[in-house]
């Protein structure tokens, strides 16, 4: 009896040796875990996904089948989110956190937003938990990418795409967002403030195609506060020039080269020039 006792406690030592081992011991990931933030409108998105690599494998077709919901990606299913509310190839979609999976095709996938943002892997996935489906294109690509990249592309203040990319194949899909409606109120509210925003109010209505004569007398306001800087002369010979008045944006820019060159500032010498060269 005994030995039988002291065997069970050699036993349990040696599992608890192990586990104690076991938890200490830390080794690479095969498939790296990445974090990518996209600005986006007044917002960001965020996605975090696990990058497996092809390691000579037949991947779309054979170990990922086609008809099959994927997890896109490895271990964790993918997780995006958005901290405003974004358009997805025309479909609504409201500021939270979810899973991104997908199902692969020969020509063609389905991208699924689940509500379900934290599983593992595609295992307890319920399609009843589906926010959005939508079908995307897939392009062929002779030169294989060997880990898998999700990466943001043709990015501008209020839209983007998103791309999948691994083995030979990639595909991509549309996200905006809609801003316009909210800066415009919140620039009717600062500018009846005391500390008002005239470089910035005018540089919205500018780049957005907003009131220009506005816009001219905003930039015209923060100039006056700093009428030796070369900064504000090219964005305001910029609106000049938006307007039509090229007499008027040529002599801004004029005057802005020489107090550039004043100053030996070379960068907004050349961005002076540059408006010089378009007014004349």
């Amino acid at each position: 009896m005994k030995r039988i006792y002291f065997y069970l406690a050699a036993m349990l030592i040696a599992c608890l040796s192990q586990n104690s081992y076991a938890q200490n011991l830390k080794v690479p990931s095969l498939s790296s875990e990445q974090t990518i933030t996209q600005e986006l409108g007044l917002g960001q998105i965020t996605l975090t996904y696990s990058r497996p690599d092809v390691r000579g494998r037949k991947i779309f077709g054979a170990m990922e089948p086609y008809g099959t919901v994927w997890r896109t990606g490895a271990n964790a299913a993918t997780i995006i989110k958005f901290s405003d509310d974004v358009t997805i190839e025309g479909n609504k979609v409201p500021a939270g956190e979810y899973g991104l999976f997908s199902i692969p095709g020969k020509d063609e996938w389905t991208v699924i937003l689940n509500k379900t943002a934290h599983q593992w892997g595609a295992y307890t996935y319920k399609q009843s938990e589906d926010l959005l489906r939508f079908k995307v294109k897939t392009v062929n690509h002779a030169e294989p990418t060997e880990t898998m990249t999700i990466q943001f592309n043709n990015v501008d203040q209020t839209k983007c795409e998103l791309e999948v990319k691994w083995e030979n194949i990639s595909f991509s899909f549309h996200i905006s967002t809609e801003v316009d409606t909210k800066i415009m109120a919140n620039i009717d509210e600062v500018m009846n403030h005391d500390k008002r925003p005239y470089f910035q109010a005018a540089l919205y209505y500018y780049e957005n195609d907003k009131d220009l004569k506005k816009a001219l007398e905003w930039i015209s306001t923060a100039e006056k506060m700093e009428p030796t800087s070369p900064f504000y002369k090219v964005w305001k010979a910029r609106i000049q020039l938006k307007m039509g008045d090229k007499a008027g944006a040529l002599a801004t820019a004029q005057e802005g080269v020489k107090l550039a060159k004043a100053q030996k500032d070379d960068e907004y010498q050349r961005l002076n020039e540059a408006v010089v060269e378009q007014a004349k």
